[in-house]
């Protein structure tokens, strides 16, 4: 008992099975559960996108379509990007940042122009004066050095190359950056004579989500083992004239980690203070697209720009033109510039409008999902399904409500679905559950009765209450009487409840398999069963299903007492084999409800169960395990059946019975061993009769060999070892006819 009430209920397995694995899956974050997250916060952000600084602070220098067709196809010559620095530079840009990785030489330089006409030989006059010429790249290293200008550098897998040392120094509080920021083997920066005239390098790379959305943009990059600013950040250092980039990571400042590396906090230029994700990309906080944020390149070629559009902005140079394979998706647009990402990076950087993932997040996400779904799955096992229902919405709506208004309040970012649909998970089970517990209950009551009558007979009663009337019918029935060996024996020294315990560790397993094999039990009678068979439910096989019953419950009860045995030789105590003998007797018997209309039972009546139950009391006298009477010999003709008397006088019958022990089913009754084995024994039989000890003698060891034959290829088989002691008695209590 004390057992049972420490075991675990399957309501609590369960719900601490799903809670387990929906905290699993959280912490391992596959790539449906990462999106699934995401959709909530693209959701957020189109409901209440950054709203734009009227003012513009950041402007895109945009090669478009309009920028194409008036100047040329793309690349432009770098003699024109020059200009377009310049122009930008005199009309007093605070930083122009180049969304662009110019690692080759330009192939329209005058030089390079030269080159490849050399065989033309009657444009050696020009050639010679192109020659002369400045290359692109050096106009362009000209107008950089007169600008605050930063150009993109690529991170690469498929490169080795380190990157230049980057013109922004790093000062780091706390866990070295370079263990959480992306990595990349290798770079693609631009070339030399550029790179000596910059104020500053960014990289341009992009670590958008499985779903191809970008919705952070790295502010820290690794470049084979070099740190470096990113695109956005390093144009956000140069405009305000900062040399220094400062980076607090875990174990930098005061807030806790457990013990973990929580990853990098913040990056701070000057006095701006950026929060980052842990692998130091910065959330995204976007505003709907603007075409005020544009300006067309060829716009500053031909001088028809305002400067007063680009005096004190940040100004980024990039490509809107279809074709130039510059586009991206956001949570707000399918398809937007990627300079535009850079430029809206800025944007937020300057405005201070910023979405953050707090590093305890995740935490109060599972803090709920466990807090909430423990309590809703108490409160189904308390106070039912609908009042947790309730609560549960109302924990979901209290989520829900607080994600939003703290993403509307304060740009945090805190998941309200995974947590509420682990939630609803436990709840949808415990409420399974709890329906299955009050299903399994009405059977149960239904089972219980059925502890009282035959189960098939619940059934019948249940679909026609008419029947529940006193009387039966007349037909066969096969029935089986079960008793324990030395009964008085075994229960000395038991108390009562131990007595109890015992019998029904022995009958729940005998009873299993008499209604495996479609018996019906009829009663217990202390160390006894009754059970029958064709009755209530018709079964023509009624004599067979009986004997694999018999054979089963014998084969059980080997079982049984090998874990006994091992039970006891663990406690130290001292244990004798149990044994069971089974009587089987077929004949007709009248099958009904017997009683009185205040309490009846489904039962049997008959000559036949009489019988039955001496046939069982047989099986003491002649050692065997299971006795079988002439009709269910003859009904169940397939199974192993050894005669052992043809005319048994039973206790209280006047008229004798031929008599069989069952040893086998089917199977051995096959095996050809099995008929020399019943030759043999008829031969013992008849050498018992005749009281011939020498003969008798032969024959018991011959059948006593071909036995264990048999037994090593047939272990079911029933031993047959003491019935042949019993004959062997028989003959020798008897004076010897030879002498």
């Amino acid at each position: 008992m004390i057992e049972r009430l420490r075991r675990p209920s399957l309501h609590l397995v369960l719900t601490a099975a799903i809670l387990a694995a929906a905290v699993a899956l959280r912490i391992f974050d596959p790539n449906p559960v990462a999106r699934l997250r995401f959709s909530i916060f693209d959701s957020y952000l189109n409901l209440k996108p950054r709203e734009a600084d009227r003012a513009f602070p950041v402007r895109i220098v945009d090669v478009d379509e309009a920028s194409l067709a008036a100047i040329g196809q793309w690349p432009w010559p770098r003699s024109e990007i020059a200009r377009i620095i310049e122009r930008l530079t005199e009309a007093g840009a605070k930083s122009i940042a180049i969304d662009l990785i110019l690692s080759e030489p330009d192939r329209l330089s005058p030089v390079a122009l030269a080159r490849q006409l050399e065989a033309r030989r009657d444009l050696a006059p020009v050639l010679t004066e192109l020659a002369k010429l400045p290359s692109n790249d050096e106009l362009l290293a000209q107008a950089l050095a007169k600008a605050p200008a930063v150009l993109g550098i690529a991170g690469e897998t498929t490169t080795s190359h380190a990157p230049r040392t980057p013109k922004a120094r790093f000062a780091t509080a706390g866990d070295d950056p370079l263990l959480f920021v992306p990595r990349f083997s290798g770079a693609i920066e631009a070339l030399p004579v550029l790179a000596q005239k910059e104020t500053g390098a960014g990289a341009v790379n992009w670590v958008p989500a499985k779903d191809q959305i970008v919705r952070q943009v790295p502010l820290l990059t690794a470049l084979n083992g070099v740190l470096v600013p990113g695109l956005a950040l390093e144009a956000l250092r140069v405009g305000m004239g900062e040399t220094t980039v400062f980076v607090r990571a875990s174990g930098g400042s005061s807030v806790g980690a457990f013990g973990q590396q929580a990853g990098i906090e913040t990056v701070r230029v000057g006095q701006t203070v950026l929060p980052t994700a842990s692998d130091g990309q910065l959330w995204l906080n976007f505003a709907p697209h603007d075409p005020r944020r544009f300006i067309s390149a060829h716009s500053i070629l031909d001088g028809s720009f305002a400067p007063a559009d680009v005096a004190g902005r940040h100004i980024l140079i990039g490509a809107s033109a279809t074709g130039l394979l510059d586009l991206r998706a956001t949570p707000l647009a399918s398809s937007v510039p990627g300079v535009e990402i850079h430029a809206q990076a800025v944007e937020q950087m300057l405005s201070g409008a910023h979405l953050v993932r707090p590093p305890f997040a995740t935490g109060a996400e599972l803090t709920f999902l466990v807090a909430a779904s423990a309590l809703v799955a108490w409160l189904i096992r308390r106070s039912g399904a609908l009042l947790a229902a309730a609560i549960g919405a109302a924990a979901i709506g209290l989520v829900v409500a607080a994600s939003w208004w703290a993403f509307s309040t304060a740009g945090y970012l805190f998941d309200p679905v995974y947590p509420s649909i682990a939630l609803l998970a436990v709840y949808l089970a415990g409420s399974l559950l709890s329906f299955i517990k009050t299903e399994t209950d009405r059977a149960r009551v239904k089972r219980a009765f059925g502890h009282y009558v035959a189960a098939p007979v619940v059934e019948e009663l249940a679909a026609d209450p008419s029947r529940l009337k006193l009387g039966g019918e007349t037909r066969d029935v096969t029935l089986l009487f079960a008793d324990v060996r030395g009964f008085s024996r075994l229960s000395e020294g038991m108390d009562a409840e131990t007595l109890i315990l015992f019998v029904n560790r022995l009958f729940t397993p005998m009873s299993e398999i008499i209604l495996d094999h479609r018996g019906t039990i009829d009663k217990f009678m202390g160390d006894a069963v009754m059970a029958f068979w064709n009755a209530p439910v018709a079964d023509p096989a009624h004599a067979a299903q009986a004997c694999r019953a018999a054979l089963a419950m014998q084969t059980r009860m080997i079982r049984l007492n090998r874990e006994e045995a091992a039970r006891r030789a663990a406690a130290g105590e001292a244990f004798a084999p149990i044994r069971i003998g089974v009587g089987l007797n077929t004949g007709p018997c009248c099958v009904g409800n017997v009683g009185s209309p205040q309490r009846f039972d489904y039962s049997v009546l008959g000559d036949a169960v009489n019988v039955a139950s001496r046939i069982e009391g047989a099986t003491k006298i002649y050692g065997a395990p299971i006795i079988a009477g002439e009709r269910t010999r003859r009904e169940a003709a397939g199974f192993a059946f050894l005669e052992i008397d043809t005319a048994a006088r039973l206790r209280g019958k006047d008229k004798p019975e031929r008599l069989y022990a069952l040893v086998g089913d089917e199977t051995l009754a096959a095996d050809p061993g099995f008929a020399r084995l019943a030759t043999a024994y008829a031969d013992v039989q008849s050498a018992v009769a005749a009281r011939d000890g020498a003969i008798a003698a032969q024959k018991v060891d011959e059948a006593r060999g071909l036995a264990r034959t048999l037994a090593t290829s047939h272990p079911a088989m029933m031993p047959i070892d003491t019935l042949l002691d019993v004959d062997r008695a028989r003959l020798e209590a008897a004076p010897d006819a030879s002498n």
